[in-house]
């Protein structure tokens, strides 16, 4: 089964647009989205409408702190930008986005995956993976042998032995990285809709597992684009520069 997988679409209309046109050409026999849908971009209704669709269609989907936000569930404060475009998000959305908000898990399971936005060891609480130490966190957290999440925004890879030593890559986009054997992954796809390791180009992944080979990839997209709907939508003028910079 070939999964795709994008976190992080933020409300990006033409990052998710060129994702997803980009994992049409491998024919992925299910989507997995990990969560944070809406928040920073100017198109969180159609964003949110097409992951429903994928949804109806089978796909995979958990929910993110922005999404909890946006639901009324999140239990801690957001940075200023980010809770002004909650609330410019809020009354923009029909009650069917919102119950499908509401809705979603915070985990989800699939043979020997696991899925979360956060992380797999209290994934309400929306803590980072953000380092080996973390990641040895989320891989003693679940028995699973490959863990996929979001909330961090840059791509990296992590394994952990059968003697416990713990790996960290940098991923190549577009090179198959085979999984397979006794080690244990932890894999972050980087965010589709708004990349912030100063490589504009959109990211999500590629996930085989019966040949268990995972595959970054870097797809461009109308980043000036969505800038321009941001300023257009009156949102923080950081946050268009960010889809410009990636920074």
């Amino acid at each position: 089964m070939l999964l795709a997988l994008l976190t992080d679409l933020h409300a990006n209309r033409q990052a998710l647009s060129a994702c997803l046109d980009d994992a049409a050409d491998f024919s992925p026999d299910r989507y997995v989205f990990l969560g944070d849908y809406v928040g920073y971009g100017a198109d969180p209704e159609w964003v949110l409408d097409t992951v429903m669709h994928y949804v109806e269609w089978g796909a995979i989907a958990v929910r993110g702190n922005h999404d909890a936000a946006t639901a009324g569930t999140l239990r801690r404060s957001m940075r200023p930008d980010a809770q002004a475009v909650i609330e410019w998000t809020r009354p923009r959305l029909a009650s069917h986005q919102r119950d499908f908000l509401h809705s979603l898990p915070l985990t989800a399971e699939l043979e020997q995956c696991f899925f979360a936005h956060a992380n797999p060891w209290q994934p309400e609480e929306w803590e980072y993976v953000l380092s080996p130490a973390d990641a040895a966190h989320a891989l003693a957290a679940v028995p699973h042998k490959f863990i996929f999440c979001g909330h961090a925004h840059d791509p990296a890879l992590y394994n952990l032995s059968s003697m416990g030593k713990l790996g960290h890559y940098l991923p190549v986009p577009g090179q198959a990285i085979p999984l397979a054997g006794p080690r244990r992954w932890l894999a972050i796809p980087g965010s589709a809709g708004q990349p912030r390791d100063g490589n504009p180009a959109a990211a999500y992944a590629l996930f085989d597992t019966d040949s268990q080979s995972l595959t970054f990839r870097r797809v461009p997209y109308d980043n000036a684009g969505a800038a321009a709907a941001v300023r257009a939508a009156g949102l923080p003028e950081q946050l268009a520069r960010r889809l410009e910079t990636a920074g």
